[in-house]
């Protein structure tokens, strides 16, 4: 032992372990003293107090050349992978900073610097060149180009003009042919309800959402320590009891050396950092990932259920046919069409009442008597005295009125007088860029693609077969909606089922998926608030690349796993047989852990 062998050494022999034990306690202080803090508050079985038991056990007998170079090489480590963590954390905390300042509002004596948070919905605002945009609005003067890699993960600039929408957290890079940059915004969003907040808000909770694996983990580790623990007294204490000429040295030294093999340090630190490194790269890319559980479920999928208007299509209607019947002219259909839906929030009241201004620009439409909008199928209206109906199929149907014959490839809107059918108007959507593309790549991935609409069945049928879709349900209302996917996951037994939404009657859907998404760029706040993943471009290409994410997560995850339980395995079998010493044992624990981090951490150099 140290004492005893230190009474017959020099004056020489003891200098050196006094630098020895100098050495010792200036790199394991805060080893030894996070161990003493944490048995005081009852949580003793950690690294830390096994790296203390260890090295402490091997400083009794005699190796304290041994525990000061092992916690040397313990606190490198800890250093090394402090780095590697602090690596993963920058890409979450440059998401965070995207945080905007301050916004230049407009008042009645010019421009004043506030907090976003004073802004109200209506207020007008001012952007300069090179500022963040610090709330949601619509652009009422000016133009320029903004960067919208901070929500996005897009480094093309996107151009802006009045009447395009902006959002939160986008950066106004430069102006356009020379000008300033300067555009003037109407806010529709006040910060707490603004892209930005929602965004980290997503990022900063995301943590407190553990996959089954870290939890297991977590688990794992309360027992597994203990354990360990118990087996390495038995090591140390059985055999020189039971066996004749086993010393107590040579034991507790194999006792301390299984001590610092079996620290759980690589799956306790690198699994959550393996799927911090996931959200934090799927955050990059404009997908904001609500927690690690789903990245788990996104490697389960077998079928995306996938909403049609504003998901597959833009959600951007136009009028492109208009026709009066039984006497009725299209301007009297145009009309009676546009005044009962003059206060309704629908794309598709939305178009026509673009359509009537463009059509009749100096007519003013009357204000309606009374209006009851009904969820899912259309309008119903008293104006200048006559009962008005607009809507589509089902709700015509439900007042026993018949229809005209309009199998068209467009949503189609039917206008009712007095109960007497009056006409018809057509509505296109116009089809996403990616839509396509995002459908034939799951479908070479395995995954089956499925489409829900509350448009008519020849409309479904158009857009589904320009897409690649094999399977679609059309003239769903939005309890239906629910219904029809409850049947789809019923007959996906063997895997996961996405469903991929915007609009507020996709709440109910998405919250009933095993992973829903919503488009969030420009989905309702309702549907972003139901979502497990939110995808911030509105682009359809980016589930297949959220899924892809995933699946690289879970296999550097697994690597992981594989890689320290079998390094462990194999040193743990040498410390037990006396073949392995405090160094290699060092090696075991933190070499593994910091190998495991490293390879945790390319999920973000992808």
């Amino acid at each position: 032992m140290i004492f005893r062998d230190s009474l017959n050494s020099t004056p020489y022999a003891m200098g050196v372990y006094l630098v020895f034990l100098t050495v010792y306690l200036l790199s394991g202080w805060n080893v030894l003293n996070k161990a003493a803090k944490n048995i005081l508050h009852g949580k003793i079985f950690d690294e830390n107090f096994l790296m203390t038991i260890a090295t402490v056990g091997a400083i009794i007998i005699g190796e304290l050349p041994e525990a000061a170079g092992v916690m040397i090489f313990y606190s490198i480590g800890e250093y090394l992978q402090s780095l590697a963590v602090n690596k993963s954390r920058n890409t979450i905390k440059a998401l965070l900073e995207i945080r905007p300042d301050y916004a230049n509002l407009k008042t009645g004596d010019g421009i004043k610097k506030v907090n976003p948070s004073e802004v109200m919905t209506g207020d007008y605002i001012v952007i300069r060149a090179g500022e963040k945009i610090p709330l949601d609005g619509e652009i009422t003067e000016g133009s320029s180009y903004l960067n919208t890699f901070a929500l996005t993960g897009e480094h093309i600039p996107r151009f802006v003009e009045a009447g395009d929408t902006i959002l939160a957290g986008m950066v106004n890079s430069s102006g356009v042919n020379r000008d300033s940059g300067l555009i003037t915004v109407k806010v529709t969003s006040d910060y707490n309800n603004s892209a930005i907040s929602r965004i980290l808000e997503q990022v900063e909770n995301a943590s407190a959402r553990k996959s089954k694996t870290e939890r297991f983990i977590t688990t794992f580790s309360r027992y597994y320590t203990p354990v360990v623990v118990l087996v390495a007294v038995f090591i140390a204490l059985l055999p020189p009891l039971l066996v004749t000429g086993q010393t107590f040295g040579d034991w507790v030294y194999r006792a301390l050396v299984l001590l610092v093999i079996s620290c759980p340090c690589a799956l306790v630190i690198s699994i959550p950092l393996g799927y911090f490194g996931g959200i934090g790269r799927a955050s990059a890319r404009g997908i904001m990932v609500k927690g690690s559980g789903y990245l788990d479920s996104l490697t389960k999928v077998r079928t995306v259920v996938f909403d049609k208007t504003g998901t597959l299509t833009k959600g951007v209607f136009k009028v492109v046919q208009v026709a009066g019947l039984n006497g009725y002219s299209e301007k009297d259909v145009l009309f009676y069409a546009a005044s009962a839906e003059v206060h309704s929030n629908h794309p598709a009241a939305k178009s026509i009442l673009e359509y009537y201004k463009t059509v009749f620009p100096e007519s003013v439409l009357p204000e309606p008597e009374s209006m009851r909008e009904i969820p899912g199928q259309g309008i119903k209206a008293v104006i200048g005295g006559n009962a008005i109906i607009t809507g589509n199929d089902k709700l015509l149907q439900n007042e026993k009125l018949s229809l005209s014959n309009t199998e068209t490839a467009g949503t189609v809107v039917h206008v009712a007088v007095n109960f007497k059918y009056a006409g018809y108007i057509v509505i296109s959507d116009e089809i996403k860029e990616n839509s396509s593309k995002v459908v034939k790549q799951l479908s070479e991935m395995g995954i089956d693609t499925v489409m829900l609409t509350g448009d008519n069945n020849t409309s479904a049928e158009t857009v589904s077969a320009r897409l690649g879709i094999k399977k679609f349900y059309s003239g769903l209302l939005p309890h239906e909606k629910v219904e029809c996917f409850e049947k789809i996951m019923s007959e996906n037994r063997e895997g996961k089922t996405v469903f991929v939404g915007d609009g507020i009657n996709d709440a109910p859907v998405i919250t009933r998926a095993d992973v829903g998404f919503a488009m969030g760029g420009l989905g309702s706040d309702a549907a972003i608030e139901a979502a497990d993943v939110v995808i911030m471009e509105d682009d359809p290409l980016k589930v297949d690349e959220a899924i892809n994410i995933a699946k690289e997560t879970r296999t550097v995850i697994w690597q992981n796993i594989i890689l320290a339980m079998s390094v462990k395995a194999f040193f743990i079998s040498l410390g037990a047989a006396g073949e392995a010493t405090m160094w290699e044992a060092v090696f075991a624990d933190m070499g593994v852990a910091l190998l495991a981090i490293l390879n945790a951490a390319r999920l973000l150099r992808r």
